[in-house]
């Protein structure tokens, strides 16, 4: 039987009559594959002991332990009795079967409620896979510890190490669906024995060997490139997300990904894999939601890696369009105007003033992007006193001439009824802004579009691997770890990739029409 189908067929049977836990379930059974700890937090009566026990029913040979811890919890209770026989030998060994330190699995509830000194001994077994009895180190094969409490360790009481080894926190809440709490009202209390055939069991030969063979998958692009937008995410929100992540964690994480593609019958991970972390990183009920959203959005945002960052191809779209409209468009109206002998741009304008007489006069261009008024000057560059303009905001300028004209006093031209409208000027516009240049070198032109179909190309090219890796998701799409409508975010990122890539192309064919 292929690995993919085998692990599908354990988790269904490992869900059986069991509501709105099929992800708590699944996931737990991966990290138990991949040898990995599991804490699940939530209220009592939420099935957590029940998913510990059916758990163990999927392993061949397999010895389970579970304990209720409280303060009063002593060594004897998790660790085995003091053998009264060794002690008259002056030798303290404890008599461990069927206690923890003999067990494939061991779910402790409430743990947190437990002694220092408890929590100490269970640290190290965790760490070196081992019991100190008396002068003996036994081997200990707990291949996963499974935890359960409605409160994650209080701060500043030493716990942050052991915590730290639960790689997989899982949120057990109340159900929510009207149907299934129903079903639960109905129904006869939920068993925790199961038959599972012993073809689908786990063996333990099996399990070692997998624990050797995940160290083979690959991590894909995609994955690594997920990680580091986490990571990123984290930095830049700081103390407000209060978030560690320690290397170990992280290298442990890694694990439960390439276990995620190993059991779906691959070798390299992809992009639904990652979705995994959302029960690898958080750390307290405060900062559970906000996490998760870290990492979905990692996961909506990186796509496939293509080998090309579509950032960087729209930088060099963006180059190619200002170079475009640069040297083939006016990027400002261009007006009728002359130079006169200081090197700047005038308007020629000419009004009448009475009856006999017009003036010629040379009106600075630059002062249309001013309100204040001016005078205007003539062809020798003498300011004329007596004419006065300034421009509206339509670009029109507004003139008055003094009645008594360029032989007036100093004195009357302070007198504003002296003063007379004269017809409005409206500068002549040769060329709009964004009209086509005419006679552009044909080289030019040849150079751009050159430019714009290479990056075209290039934007295909990245369609391509796009769609060929969409193919391929589709068909790796199914794991029997992550619940579909969770998948469905690795897909649409995928799918929202392909149409920005496709936009992209789309706008590049407009870039094409802009040069002609």
């Amino acid at each position: 039987m292929k690995m993919k189908k085998r692990m599908i067929k354990i988790v269904e049977i490992l869900n059986n009559g069991i509501h709105e836990r099929e992800e708590t379930i699944s996931v737990s059974f991966l990290a138990a594959l991949s040898g990995q700890n599991i804490f699940l937090f939530g209220p009592p009566g939420t099935a957590k002991s029940l998913i510990a026990r059916r758990l163990s029913h999927a392993f061949e040979t397999s010895s389970y332990f579970e304990y209720l811890m409280h303060r009063f919890s002593t060594p004897e209770k998790v660790f085995g009795p003091v053998s009264i026989t060794e002690l008259k030998k002056d030798n303290f060994v404890r008599k461990t079967e069927g206690f923890l330190p003999r067990s494939d699995f061991a779910f402790l509830d409430e743990i947190w409620k437990s002694s220092p000194s408890i929590l100490n001994t269970l640290l190290t077994i965790i760490n070196e896979k081992s019991f100190r009895n008396g002068a003996e180190i036994e081997a200990a094969p707990l291949k996963a510890l499974i935890a359960a409490s409605n409160e994650t360790p209080p701060p500043g009481q030493g716990l942050e190490a052991l915590y730290d080894r639960f790689l997989v926190r899982l949120d057990v809440s109340p159900m929510e669906e009207k149907a299934n709490f129903e079903s639960l009202l109905k129904s006869q209390p939920t068993s925790a024995a199961l038959e599972i055939p012993i073809d689908l069991k786990i063996s333990h030969e099996e399990w070692e060997r997998w624990s050797k063979e995940v160290h083979e998958v690959k991590l894909s692009e995609e994955t690594l490139n997920v990680i580091h937008d986490i990571r990123l995410s984290f930095a830049e929100k700081g103390e407000e997300l209060d978030v560690y992540v320690s290397d170990r964690r992280w290298q442990k994480a890694a694990i439960l990904l390439k276990a995620a593609a190993l059991f779906s019958g691959r070798k390299e991970t992809n992009l639904v894999d990652t979705l995994l972390l959302r029960h690898c990183l958080w750390t307290t009920k405060d900062n559970y939601e906000e996490v998760i959203k870290i990492v979905e959005d990692a996961v909506r945002s990186c796509g496939f890696e293509t080998g090309v960052s579509l950032h960087r191809i729209d930088y060099k779209k963006d180059e190619l369009e200002k170079e475009i409209k640069k040297e083939l468009y006016h990027s400002e109206d261009v007006y009728e105007n002359e130079i006169l002998k200081d090197g700047k741009k005038y308007f020629k304008c000419t009004r009448h003033y009475s009856s006999l007489k017009s003036k010629t006069f040379y009106i600075l261009k630059n002062k249309m992007n001013s309100r204040n008024a001016f005078h205007p000057i003539d062809e020798q560059g003498h300011e004329l006193n007596w004419i006065e303009c300034s421009f509206d905001s339509q670009g029109t300028c507004l003139i008055k001439i003094h009645k008594h004209g360029e032989d007036v006093a100093e004195y009357y031209l302070q007198m504003g009824n002296y003063w007379q409208e004269v017809a409005d000027f409206s500068p002549k516009i040769l060329f709009y802004k964004e009209e086509k240049k005419l006679d552009i070198n044909q080289r030019l032109i040849e150079s751009l579009k050159e430019a714009v179909s290479k990056l075209i190309m290039e934007i295909e090219n990245i369609i391509e691997i796009i769609e060929n890796g969409s193919t391929r998701l589709k068909k790796e799409l199914e794991t029997p770890f992550i619940p579909e409508n969770i998948r469905n975010i690795a897909l649409k990122s995928i799918e929202d990739q392909l149409q920005g890539a496709k936009l992209r192309r789309q706008d590049c064919k407009r870039l094409e029409n802009l040069i002609g």
